[in-house]
Protein backbone atom coordinates (compact mmCIF):
# COMPACT_ATOMS: atom_id res chain seq x y z
CA UNK A 1 0.00 0.00 0.00
CA UNK A 2 1.42 3.37 -0.92
CA UNK A 3 1.86 6.10 1.66
CA UNK A 4 -1.04 8.05 0.13
CA UNK A 5 -3.37 5.02 0.34
CA UNK A 6 -2.34 4.41 3.95
CA UNK A 7 -3.06 8.06 4.86
CA UNK A 8 -6.46 7.85 3.15
CA UNK A 9 -7.18 4.56 4.91
CA UNK A 10 -6.33 6.12 8.27
CA UNK A 11 -8.82 8.94 7.70
CA UNK A 12 -11.65 6.49 7.04
CA UNK A 13 -10.63 4.14 9.83
CA UNK A 14 -10.85 7.16 12.15
CA UNK A 15 -14.40 7.84 10.89
CA UNK A 16 -15.36 4.23 11.62
CA UNK A 17 -13.67 4.35 15.05
CA UNK A 18 -15.76 7.44 15.90
CA UNK A 19 -18.90 5.67 14.60
CA UNK A 20 -18.11 2.64 16.78
CA UNK A 21 -17.52 4.77 19.89
CA UNK A 22 -20.86 6.53 19.32
CA UNK A 23 -22.46 3.09 19.25
CA UNK A 24 -20.95 1.95 22.55
CA UNK A 25 -17.87 0.07 21.31
CA UNK A 26 -14.57 0.28 23.18
CA UNK A 27 -11.66 0.51 20.73
CA UNK A 28 -8.81 -1.76 21.88
CA UNK A 29 -6.41 -1.64 18.94
CA UNK A 30 -6.07 -0.19 15.47
CA UNK A 31 -4.03 -1.60 12.61
CA UNK A 32 -3.04 -4.75 14.49
CA UNK A 33 -0.39 -6.58 12.47
CA UNK A 34 1.13 -10.00 12.79
CA UNK A 35 2.60 -12.47 10.31
CA UNK A 36 -0.90 -13.93 9.77
CA UNK A 37 -2.33 -10.65 8.55
CA UNK A 38 -3.73 -7.28 9.60
CA UNK A 39 -6.90 -6.28 11.43
CA UNK A 40 -8.03 -2.69 10.98
CA UNK A 41 -9.85 -2.30 14.32
CA UNK A 42 -10.22 -4.55 17.34
CA UNK A 43 -12.96 -3.48 19.73
CA UNK A 44 -15.13 -4.65 22.58
CA UNK A 45 -18.91 -4.63 22.07
CA UNK A 46 -20.48 -5.85 25.30
CA UNK A 47 -19.18 -9.35 25.85
CA UNK A 48 -17.89 -9.68 22.28
CA UNK A 49 -14.35 -9.13 21.09
CA UNK A 50 -14.93 -7.70 17.61
CA UNK A 51 -12.49 -7.81 14.71
CA UNK A 52 -13.45 -5.17 12.15
CA UNK A 53 -12.35 -4.80 8.54
CA UNK A 54 -12.74 -1.29 7.10
CA UNK A 55 -13.08 -0.62 3.36
CA UNK A 56 -13.53 2.66 1.48
CA UNK A 57 -14.55 3.58 -2.06
CA UNK A 58 -14.76 7.19 -3.18
CA UNK A 59 -17.06 6.27 -6.08
CA UNK A 60 -18.92 3.19 -7.24
CA UNK A 61 -16.73 2.85 -10.35
CA UNK A 62 -14.79 -0.07 -8.80
CA UNK A 63 -17.77 -1.58 -6.99
CA UNK A 64 -18.99 -1.18 -3.44
CA UNK A 65 -16.48 -1.05 -0.60
CA UNK A 66 -17.62 -4.23 1.14
CA UNK A 67 -17.30 -6.24 -2.08
CA UNK A 68 -13.53 -6.00 -1.58
CA UNK A 69 -13.69 -8.43 1.37
CA UNK A 70 -13.33 -11.77 -0.34
CA UNK A 71 -12.93 -15.28 1.08
CA UNK A 72 -9.11 -15.00 1.08
CA UNK A 73 -9.18 -11.67 2.98
CA UNK A 74 -11.67 -13.03 5.54
CA UNK A 75 -9.48 -16.09 6.07
CA UNK A 76 -6.40 -13.94 6.77
CA UNK A 77 -8.37 -11.84 9.25
CA UNK A 78 -9.59 -14.98 11.05
CA UNK A 79 -6.00 -16.27 11.31
CA UNK A 80 -4.78 -12.91 12.62
CA UNK A 81 -7.65 -12.89 15.15
CA UNK A 82 -6.68 -16.35 16.40
CA UNK A 83 -3.10 -15.15 16.82
CA UNK A 84 -4.38 -12.07 18.68
CA UNK A 85 -6.27 -14.30 21.12
CA UNK A 86 -3.20 -16.49 21.63
CA UNK A 87 -0.73 -13.59 22.02
CA UNK A 88 -3.00 -11.83 24.53
CA UNK A 89 -3.56 -15.06 26.48
CA UNK A 90 -7.30 -15.02 25.80
CA UNK A 91 -9.25 -18.25 25.66
CA UNK A 92 -10.38 -19.63 22.30
CA UNK A 93 -13.78 -19.65 24.01
CA UNK A 94 -13.78 -15.83 24.10
CA UNK A 95 -16.97 -14.69 22.30
CA UNK A 96 -15.73 -13.14 19.04
CA UNK A 97 -17.38 -11.54 16.07
CA UNK A 98 -16.12 -10.47 12.65
CA UNK A 99 -17.72 -7.25 11.42
CA UNK A 100 -17.22 -5.20 8.28
CA UNK A 101 -17.47 -1.45 7.87
CA UNK A 102 -17.75 0.09 4.44
CA UNK A 103 -17.67 3.71 3.42
CA UNK A 104 -18.97 4.49 -0.05
CA UNK A 105 -18.65 8.21 -0.64
CA UNK A 106 -20.16 9.57 2.58
CA UNK A 107 -22.35 6.54 3.38
CA UNK A 108 -21.31 4.15 6.15
CA UNK A 109 -22.51 0.56 5.99
CA UNK A 110 -21.86 -1.57 9.07
CA UNK A 111 -22.42 -5.32 9.06
CA UNK A 112 -22.24 -7.39 12.24
CA UNK A 113 -21.16 -11.02 11.77
CA UNK A 114 -20.06 -10.20 8.23
CA UNK A 115 -17.96 -13.35 7.86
Amino acid sequence: MTKNHRATGSIYEEKIAAFLKQNGFLILERNYRCKQGEIDIIARDGRYLVFIEVKFRATGSTGFSLEAIDHRKASRIRKAALYYLFSHQLSEETPCRFDAAGIDGETITYIKNAF
